[in-house]
C-alpha cells in the first residue's frame, strides 16, 4: 500500500467528521483494522479500499497520492476556538482544498509566492493598523472605494481562502502552510457581513508585525482595526458623517452598510474609536441593541442588506485553463475539482 495512504485515510474520516467506528461500520471492518489502516501497521485489500473510497465518495486515486502538504504543518495560532476534534477536522479541509489547488498552479507554472507589502510597519499602538491597512490597500491598489469581493481579491494577491462548514462558535483562523502559502479558513455559516469582516480581521494576523512581548487582546483589537479600516476607510467615513457626532439616525447608516459592506454594528464601534461618535452615541446604540432582537440580528427588511457575495472563482478559472491548454484530463480535472466526470464535462464545454 502507497505510504500517503494512512494519512489520506485519516484526513479523509476527520473531513467528513467520522469516528472510527462509523467507518469500521460504514464499511464492514473491525474498529481496530480502521486503527492499523491509520497507523500503517496494515493495508487494507482492493474490495475493502473500494468500500474506503465510496464512503467518503472519492475516487481510489485520492488515497494513493502523494502529500504535498502535511496535516501537521497546518498549525493555527494559539488560543483558537476550535478545539480537539472539530479543529482536526477544519484542518483536514484545508488539505483537501488547498492540494489540487496548489497542484493545479504548479501545472500552470504560475506558483507565485506571497509577498507581505507591508512588512516593515511595527504595530506598537493599536492606531498603527489605520496606517497598515492605509498602506496596504495602496500597494494593492485598492483605493478608497468598497471591495465587493474580499475573497476573491485576497486569492489574486496570492493569499488562499478556504471556506468551510463549521460551528458556530467559530468564526475563522489563519495561517503560513508549508511556511510559505498563508491560508485564511473561515466559517461559510455565517452571514456576508460577519465574514468580510473575519476574513479581513484574519488577514491582519497574516500581515500585521507585533513586538513579540505583544499579548493577546491587543493583536485581537489591532486585527479588528485593520479590518474595520479596510471596509470603511477614516477619511471615507468622515466625509459621510462628520466628526464629533453627539447624535446619529440609523437611516444615515443604512446606506453606508449596504454599500461598503460592514454591519451597523461594527460601524458604530469603528466611528467610537475614529472619534466620529461620541460615547454617548455607542452607549445608546449597544443598549437599543440589546433590547430589540430585530437590531441585533440587523434585520435585513429593517436594517439594509448588502448585496455582495463571498466567493472566489479562481479556482475554476484555473482548471478551465488547464483542460483548455490540454495540461490536465478531464479525468484527473475532475478529481481535482472533487466532481464527477460527467459533471464536469457539463460545466466546462470547449469551444
Amino acid at each position: 500500500m502507497h505510504s500517503a495512504f494512512p494519512k489520506r485515510l485519516k484526513a479523509a474520516r476527520l473531513q467528513a467528521g467520522a469516528t472510527q467506528a462509523t467507518l469500521a461500520a460504514g464499511i464492514g471492518v473491525s474498529k481496530q483494522a480502521i486503527s492499523q489502516f491509520e497507523h500503517g501497521r496494515k493495508s487494507p485489500e482492493s474490495g475493502t479500499l473500494i468500500r474506503i473510497a465510496q464512503f467518503f465518495g472519492k475516487p481510489v486515486g485520492y488515497f494513493m497520492r502523494p502529500l504535498s502538504i502535511q496535516l501537521e504543518q497546518v498549525d493555527f495560532r494559539k488560543r483558537a476556538s476550535l478545539k480537539g476534534k472539530a479543529l482536526e477536522a477544519v484542518k483536514a479541509k484545508v488539505l483537501d482544498r488547498l492540494e489540487p489547488y496548489l497542484e493545479l498552479e504548479e501545472i500552470l507554472g504560475i506558483g507565485i509566492g506571497f509577498t507581505n507589502p507591508i512588512a516593515d510597519v511595527q504595530i506598537t499602538q493599536i492606531e498603527n493598523a489605520e496606517e497598515a491597512a492605509s498602506r496596504l490597500m495602496e500597494a494593492w491598489k485598492l483605493g478608497n472605494n468598497p471591495i465587493p469581493n474580499i475573497v476573491e481579491m485576497l486569492e489574486e494577491h496570492n493569499i488562499k481562502v478556504v471556506m468551510v462548514d463549521a460551528d458556530r462558535q467559530f468564526d475563522g483562523l489563519s495561517t503560513m502552510v508549508n511556511g510559505r502559502i498563508p491560508v485564511i479558513v473561515v466559517n461559510r455559516n455565517w452571514d456576508t457581513l460577519r465574514v468580510r469582516f473575519t476574513v479581513l480581521h484574519e488577514l491582519g494576523h497574516l500581515v500585521l508585525q507585533f513586538p513579540e512581548e505583544a499579548g493577546y487582546q491587543f493583536c485581537e483589537k489591532a486585527c479588528n482595526r485593520f479590518a474595520g479600516a479596510m471596509l470603511l476607510p477614516a477619511e471615507v467615513f468622515q466625509e459621510e458623517i462628520g466628526l464629533n457626532r453627539k447624535r446619529v439616525a440609523l437611516s444615515e447608516l443604512i446606506p453606508i452598510k449596504e454599500y461598503y459592506g460592514l454591519s451597523l454594528a461594527a460601524m458604530i464601534y469603528r466611528g467610537s474609536e475614529l472619534g466620529i461618535f461620541t460615547r454617548g452615541v455607542a452607549n445608546r446604540f449597544w443598549k437599543m441593541r440589546n433590547q430589540n432582537p430585530a437590531l441585533k440580528k440587523e434585520n435585513p427588511e429593517q436594517f439594509g442588506h448588502y448585496l455582495g457575495q463571498e466567493r472566489s472563482s479562481r479556482f475554476e478559472q484555473l482548471l478551465a485553463k488547464a483542460l483548455t491548454l490540454e495540461l490536465v484530463t478531464y479525468s484527473k480535472a475532475a478529481q481535482m475539482a472533487g466532481k464527477s466526470l460527467n459533471d464536469l464535462r457539463k460545466e466546462h464545454q470547449l469551444v
